[in-house]
């Protein structure tokens, strides 16, 4: 069964309570500056969400989170945020809070908190295990390096230098989402993270967000606005979901077979209940998948019997009408679970007709072609494929249009930043509040880097914006990718690859032999042998013209500035030859071997 009661563990910093009343007027007086916010991240795509918030010279930082790469990012395994703004500032970072445990917020803390020189971390309980455990992956031992503090309950207040911070509870699709309040005497700050609004939950009464309006003004609310065009998922709860994905598992006389995210702890611990409870057996698979599953056992979230999670390996032991396995790969990605189940390369799983497969999960948007593709191969293999065209099997964890409308009613804030989004969906958000009566001079739609300062109740945007290009990762190398080099990615992508390689005489400057040449990704040179006997002829035409006009040199003159000249010749002349028989531009690397 699923448990929601917290842990007593202490936390591992000494943690300073606000007191209950605000600030005494002799403290605000002290407070000189201005209220600044400046988002990193999450204004201009979904992902790499991270916001400062700076105060006279201290600064709070909300959420670290990654961006998936996009299609053009060729090779890149992730992007995350710029933070040379905060390079000689280190020292005034009171705090970083993180709102939930999913990677598009946490993702980057392993890089930019060591960046950082580790500074205090605050999150309840999930979302501080999910981080350690991914600073362990990305460096081992360190995790002991983390400074935390737990949040206990939304009750607790703390104050961060001169920032008075207080917290809310917000639903969303993972454990311990929790959002935060940020008091200043010049506004304050109501940020719910991710969240949504669920209008039949189970076990609970609904959330509402009407005892937010009761705070001080001005009330500066920053709403994640990724569903603001969404008019329809409103009318899908909980309820709805469980009773088809129950009833799916109940009913199928071949193998259950889940995609879903591995952040849906809540999710999976109800499907491994149920399951249970009607004698069958749950098999995880995808390592995010087991990962995250195992630290909400060990905090009592999960409770399940030994022997219903059974390991993928053993699942050829049971009939097929007792095995539900939960995995990753509902988004399409190549390595993950599902995919390689539907590409008849899992090591365990084969597709049968008669199992039943389900996508318990939405589309993240930029995936669509890919979810489309995955589908497409598994429509052929099986009869039984189930997603949210077609039965309620899915809930988002974000808002629709009609919610944020209500959340404005209900918080009535005097000023509106949507954010963590793409732009256009910050821009609907935008017109929904003014629907809602919102005036517009009091709606700002922010840009990645933008400075928006408050100050009493003056507003302004400031001109100068903080530098938020793009620090991508790439295996073990971290912003050592620049643009250059993904345009030669996307160069090679498209129109492959041609290496020349000439052997020369360091004597006479003359080819020793044919140039060798390699082509990769442009054409198969088994059928192309013409072209590539022109490619020769054309490299044997400029060697002789470079020794030709070099020949007068002695040869302790030649030097590597004559090399690069001969290739740039080769390069320029091969790639307008390509060019001009194929009209195509492969990359062309010339290479000079002197013997």
């Amino acid at each position: 069964m699923i448990s929601q009661k917290k842990t007593t563990r202490k936390t591992r910093f000494p943690v300073k309570l606000a007191p209950p009343e605000t600030e005494s007027r002799h403290e605000q007086g002290r407070h000189t500056g201005a209220l600044k916010i400046i988002p990193l991240g999450g204004l201009e795509e979904v992902g790499r969400n991270m916001t400062l918030f700076e105060y006279d010279e201290d600064i709070l930082i909300l959420d670290m989170g990654l961006q998936f790469p996009e299609e053009d990012m060729l090779g890149i395994d992730y992007v995350i945020p710029n933070i040379s703004y905060l390079k000689g500032k280190e020292k005034n970072i009171k705090g970083v809070i993180l709102s939930h445990g999913h990677l598009d917020h946490i993702g980057a803390a392993p890089i930019l908190l060591r960046e950082l020189n580790y500074p205090l971390t605050i999150g309840r309980d999930l979302t501080l295990a999910l981080v350690k455990r991914r600073m362990e992956d990305f460096e081992k031992n360190s995790a002991h390096r983390l400074k935390t503090i737990r949040i206990n309950s939304v009750d607790d207040k703390f104050s961060l230098g001169k920032f008075r911070i207080e917290f809310f509870e917000v639903e969303h699709s993972i454990m311990d989402a929790v959002g935060v309040i940020i008091k200043t005497e010049h506004g304050t700050v109501i940020h719910p993270g991710d969240w949504t609004m669920e209008k039949d939950p189970i076990g609970r009464e609904p959330l509402t967000y009407n005892h937010l309006s009761r705070l001080p003004s001005p009330r500066i609310l920053m709403l994640e606005s990724l569903g603001a065009t969404d008019s329809r998922h409103s009318a899908v709860t909980e309820k709805d979901m469980y009773k088809n994905l129950f009833e799916i598992i109940d009913s199928s006389a071949g193998r259950v077979i889940i995609g879903t995210f591995a952040s849906q702890v809540s999710r999976i611990g109800r499907i491994i209940e149920h399951a249970e409870s009607v004698g069958k057996k749950i098999f995880l698979d995808g390592y995010s998948m087991k990962m995250n599953i195992g630290i909400a056992k060990d905090l009592g979230y999960i409770k399940a019997h030994k022997d219903t999670i059974q390991p993928i390996s053993e699942i050829g032991k049971y009939p097929a009408s007792k095995v539900v396995v939960i995995c990753t790969g509902a988004q399409g990605e190549g390595n993950a679970v599902l995919s390689r189940i539907i590409s008849d390369e899992h090591r365990y799983i084969k597709i049968k007709k008669e199992d039943t497969v389900i996508f318990s999960s939405s589309v993240i948007p930029g995936n669509e072609r890919t979810v489309q593709r995955l589908k497409d191969k598994l429509y052929r293999k099986c009869d039984n494929v189930i997603h949210s065209d077609i039965l309620d099997v899915h809930v988002s964890g974000h808002s629709g249009a009609k919610e944020i409308q209500e959340i404005l009613r209900q918080i009535k804030p005097g000023y509106f930043l949507p954010v963590y989004a793409n732009h256009y969906f910050l821009k609907e958000a935008a017109i929904l509040a003014v629907k809602t009566g919102f005036k517009k001079e009091k709606i700002f739609v922010l840009d990645n880097g933008s400075q928006l300062e408050f100050r009493k109740n003056e507003v302004k945007l400031l001109p100068k914006k903080a530098d938020t290009s793009y620090v991508m990762v790439d295996g073990l190398g971290i912003g050592d990718v620049s643009d250059v080099v993904l345009k030669d990615r996307q160069m090679m992508s498209e129109d492959g690859i041609m290496v020349v390689v000439s052997v020369i005489d360091k004597k006479t400057m003359r080819l020793k032999q044919d140039s060798d040449i390699i082509s990769r990704g442009f054409v198969y040179m088994k059928e192309s042998k013409e072209l590539i006997q022109e490619v020769r002829r054309k490299t044997r035409e400029m060697v002789e013209k470079y020794s030709r006009k070099n020949s007068f040199r002695r040869q302790e003159e030649q030097n590597n500035n004559n090399d690069n000249f001969l290739k740039n010749m080769i390069r320029d002349e091969v790639s307008d030859f390509l060019f001009y028989k194929t009209q195509r531009r492969p990359m062309v690397i010339p290479v000079i071997i002197k013997m």
